[in-house]
């Protein structure tokens, strides 16, 4: 049988970080294994579930190219398969129906708390034929009574739970729609999943669900069971601590080749390797190198992946995520330089790229005002014969190239006897707006010549009127 993993978020929400390194796993695995991948919606929540939630997660799962073989199926276009499987249970002898009411159930969990035993349906219908007329009722699986279910966890380890502490668990509400441990065994025997990856918040499940496998005379899969993602104050990862849906961190400026890469190492390790490629990922990921123990988010960490892959990355693929937040901010790219050049200029600069977006304005559009704190510092009444001779130098250029421009400013500062900084300074804030831009003679060379002679002509009735008001 060929190996199958899948992903099965349920369509209530964004798609969370934990999710995203549960899918990437997943994925992982069946890559490295040349495996299936499958993509399945569990949307048999009817109230919470939404398009909406659905439409999140696919465009999570599309941003980080986490490419799926199969699906995406969902739960609520198989309702006829599970209604079939439940009325095999019924007529084996594994299901039966249960007409006690809620009310009475959680009489049955009080009595059996007073008596210091597993709070859980006492099993009053389990073996009773003596049906009520027009009464509702509900489904419930006939679970094991002796025995214990053995998980051969390939992250935790053999765990072994006593048929005993399970309760006969329902499977088909009183309106016939079926439950998410009925709906999940299903499609995992249908899609011949081999392997079950995901958060070990499902361990509980997981016994209840091998027992109606087995139930079904089906092969067991194996399972991993991920440990969840916690905070930096070892809480479990919520809003609190900032960004947890995968599309808020590409809002906020991540790669998804750092968010994959800062989530494979959130729980896995191979040796001290901080930084994989996609490909390195595939070799060397295995379930078995998963941590048992929760790991902590670590926002500066996935910064400095950020940052390592907006440095290393070809520019030209950058600029493809850049143009994404330029749009994002109203910046109309036509009018200016190649993005790829923006990237080669300001990715050592910044922590993100929507930092790269902001700080790259200047590039694409003009501006009326100057940044007070740089004009203050660098506008001064002395600096106008600079900036006049610069920008008569400047005119007179006919190859607007870096290495010429870094001339035509050293020339005004001999020329003037004066520092380069007393040249270089009044002419970054008149080109840029304000006192932070990568190299001089790269910024120049990248806008348009008669646009920073404008500039400079705006600077400089900028020190005029402070000339006047001196």
């Amino acid at each position: 049988m060929t190996l199958t993993t899948r992903f099965a978020p349920s369509p209530t929400g964004y798609l969370h970080v934990g999710g995203a390194r549960t899918a990437l796993y997943s994925w992982l695995y069946a890559q490295k294994n040349g495996g299936n991948f499958i993509l399945r919606i569990e949307d048999t929540d009817l109230e919470r579930s939404t398009q909406a939630s659905v439409d999140a997660i696919m465009d999570g799962m599309n941003w980080l190219n986490l490419e799926w073989t199969h699906g995406p199926y969902f739960q609520t276009e198989r309702f006829d398969r599970y209604k079939e499987v439940i009325e095999q249970l019924l007529a084996s002898g594994n299901a039966y129906r249960c007409y006690s009411t809620s009310e009475e159930v959680e009489v049955m969990r009080e009595e059996a708390k007073a008596k210091g035993e597993i709070e859980k349906y006492n099993g009053l219908w389990r073996d009773r034929t003596d049906y009520p007329e027009d009464k509702p009722y509900v489904i419930r699986f006939k679970n094991p009574l002796d025995g214990d279910v053995v998980i051969n966890d390939i992250v935790k380890g053999d765990i072994t739970i006593s048929n005993l502490q399970l309760d006969d668990l329902i499977i088909a509400r009183s309106d016939g729609t079926p439950t998410y441990n009925l709906t999940v065994v299903v499609d995992d025997l249908d899609m011949e999943i081999s392997h079950v990856v995901r958060g070990d918040d499902h361990i509980s499940n997981t016994p209840k669900q091998i027992n109606i496998l087995k139930a079904l005379g089906a092969t067991i899969p194996a399972y991993a069971h991920i440990p969840m993602i916690l905070g930096d104050d070892g809480k479990r990862l919520s809003k609190r601590h900032g960004a947890v849906s995968v599309m808020q961190y590409r809002d906020d400026g991540y790669l998804p080749e750092a968010l994959l890469n800062y989530l494979v190492r959130l729980g896995w390790s191979h040796g001290d390797q901080e930084i994989f490629s996609r490909e390195e990922m595939i070799e060397l990921f295995d379930l078995t190198g998963c941590n048992r123990a929760p790991s902590a988010f670590n926002t500066d960490k996935l910064v400095w992946v950020n940052q390592h892959y907006m440095k290393t990355l070809e520019p030209s693929y950058v600029a493809t995520q850049l143009a994404w937040h330029m749009a994002d901010q109203g910046i109309n790219v036509e009018n200016g330089p190649a993005l790829e050049e923006i990237v080669k200029v300001q990715a050592d600069r910044v922590k993100t790229l929507k930092e790269m977006a902001q700080i790259s304005r200047y590039f694409y559009e003009d501006f009326t005002e100057l940044d007070a704190s740089a004009v203050k510092k660098h506008l001064r009444p002395v600096v106008k014969e600079p900036l006049q001779v610069v920008k008569e130098k400047l005119a007179a250029l006919t190859d607007w190239s870096p290495a010429l421009i870094h001339a035509a400013i050293n020339d005004t500062a001999t020329e003037l006897e004066v520092g380069m900084g007393k040249v270089g300074m009044p002419l970054r804030v008149a080109a840029t707006g304000g006192g932070n831009s990568p190299s001089l003679d790269i910024t120049l060379a990248l806008l348009d010549q008669k646009k920073v002679l404008a500039r400079i002509d705006q600077a400089l009735v900028v020190v005029e009127a402070r000339i006047a008001n001196s």
